[in-house]
């Protein structure tokens, strides 16, 4: 016990603070607190101590591999106290197998006179993401596998759905992390645009699989569950997967 310069004092009831939620400690921290105050009853400190001890116990992450990248990023936005129930939460959690595609035989072919105006337009679009993106989210610079998941990360830390005007979200967000997508994937993994008048009908051909990434960036800017239920990471991923897989067809 010290006594501290205004007057407090500094009780420590266990030598090693690293074993503070031991059971041994949190006997010696339940004795110490009814002491205190005679008014408390020991079972019921000392099992409000256990369940303190249980919250922190640690969790080994077993997330879903194709968002396990964003969700253990997200946990530093959990306090401490409740981190592990989290990670608990992750790991059984599944997000949707992503829907935006179609087998390639289905594809629609363009309907543009110049279709390589509206490719550029394209890239014009993906630079906004950049513009909008890159003080914070550095990596979109690059058009990276791994830019797709800083930038999920960064939307959801922000909770960019919620945050921002809805009309700015549709007119302005969609269109620019669908482009961006599409850019990752063009540039990644082999695959072609096939524009479309139609901003939601535009496709990209990957492998035996055409991907809808506007289709795609509207679903996932809904909210900030959707951002990782519907990640540009796990599309990413699932594209990756299936680029040299065999002829799909929906089920």
């Amino acid at each position: 016990m010290e006594e501290l310069p205004d007057g407090s004092v500094l009780l420590v009831t266990w030598p090693t603070a690293a074993d503070f939620a031991s059971e041994a400690a949190r006997q010696a921290q339940a004795r110490a607190l009814v002491h205190l105050r005679p008014e408390l009853d020991f079972d019921t400190v000392l099992h409000t101590l256990r369940e303190r001890s249980a919250t922190l116990a640690p969790v080994e992450p077993h997330f879903h591999p194709d968002v396990a990248p964003l969700l253990s990023r997200t946990l530093d936005g959990f306090a401490i106290s409740e981190r592990q129930r989290k990670i608990a939460e992750l790991n059984v959690w599944q997000p949707p197998e992503p829907e935006e595609w179609l087998p390639a035989d289905a594809a629609l072919p363009s309907d543009l006179e110049d279709p390589q105006s509206v490719l550029a337009h394209y890239g014009y679009l993906s630079e906004r993401l950049v513009a909008l993106l890159h003080s914070e989210v550095p990596s979109v610079l690059q058009e990276t596998p791994e830019s797709l998941t800083d930038a999920d990360v960064y939307f959801w830390s922000e909770d960019f759905p919620k945050t921002r005007l809805r009309e700015a979200i549709d007119e302005h967000a969609v269109p620019a992390v669908g482009a961006y997508l599409g850019e990752v994937l063009v540039r990644h993994l082999g695959g072609r645009w096939i524009p479309r008048e139609k901003l939601e009908e535009s496709q990209v051909l990957v492998g035996q699989r055409i991907w809808l990434p506007f289709v795609r960036a509207r679903r996932y800017l809904q909210s900030r569950q959707s951002l990782l239920e519907h990640s540009l990471t796990q599309l990413y991923r699932v594209a990756e997967r299936h680029r040299h897989g065999p002829p799909s067809s929906r089920r």
